[in-house]
């Protein structure tokens, strides 16, 4: 049963989560390729963790967003002791390599309850629904597969990526845009407090929502999970 109007998502530790072994192939991958300084594989590993941080944290502040190539590119020269021939790297290869490891590897559901969830929102056919997503080393045209390979896409109406618009949450800009993508045939006279915002994030996600004058759940880092959704009301 839907109590809002509009529903918008976020996707990692929202709706998905990332599988282990692609976070292991993609190593191997830098590991083969890229690896002039013999670094070990956890060394890599530990370079992908500290340009992932780094990156949210920065995309996070500045609001805008800093693309999958250029983290690749940072992790490469990282790895090589900062000495490396950029124009050696093949970005469209690179790209399709990266995917095609996201594809073997598939993300998961990050819960059983999530489509069944996102289904009863949907059912009454007064809701509509969204996902609000920043971006890492995965970008949305990838991801867009990913949740329609996993089922999410039936209950979505549209999709917003951080690399696609070049703004991260929780920037004003990309919720207002998220908020002025909304069908206003289906919902004319939407108001902001008919509108919620769930996440992981009590930064992004939370913080954000709640600047532009909309609601908020944050799930899954708490004691909440995507199921409490059901029994929230405006």
């Amino acid at each position: 049963m839907a109590f809002y109007k509009h529903y918008s998502f976020d996707l990692w530790l929202t709706l998905i989560k990332s599988n282990p072994t692609y976070k292991q192939e993609r190593v191997q991958y830098f590991y083969r390729n890229y690896n002039g300084k013999h670094k070990t594989l956890d060394e890599i590993a530990i370079t992908f963790r500290q340009v992932d941080l780094m990156v949210n944290a920065i995309n996070e502040k500045a609001g805008k967003n800093v693309d999958a190539d250029e983290m690749y590119l940072m992790i490469i020269s990282i790895i090589n002791d900062y000495d490396y021939n950029f124009r050696d790297i093949d970005l469209k290869m690179l790209d399709h390599d990266m995917e095609q490891i996201v594809f073997n590897h598939m993300p998961k559901l990050y819960c059983s309850d999530c489509l069944d969830v996102l289904a009863k929102i949907k059912e009454s056919g007064e809701s509509s629904t969204n996902i609000l997503s920043n971006t890492g080393f995965i970008k949305g045209k990838t991801l867009k597969k990913v949740i329609k390979h996993l089922g999410i896409d039936a209950f979505i109406d549209f999709q917003l990526y951080s690399d696609e618009v070049r703004m991260s949450k929780p920037s004003a800009g990309f919720f207002q845009l998220m908020l002025d993508t909304i069908d206003r045939e289906k919902h004319p006279e939407l108001l902001l407090t008919e509108v919620i915002h769930v996440g992981d994030n009590p930064y992004a996600d939370v913080r954000g929502a709640e600047a532009m004058g909309i609601n908020s759940m944050l799930i899954n880092s708490n004691n909440l999970s995507i199921s409490n959704l059901l029994y929230d009301t405006v």
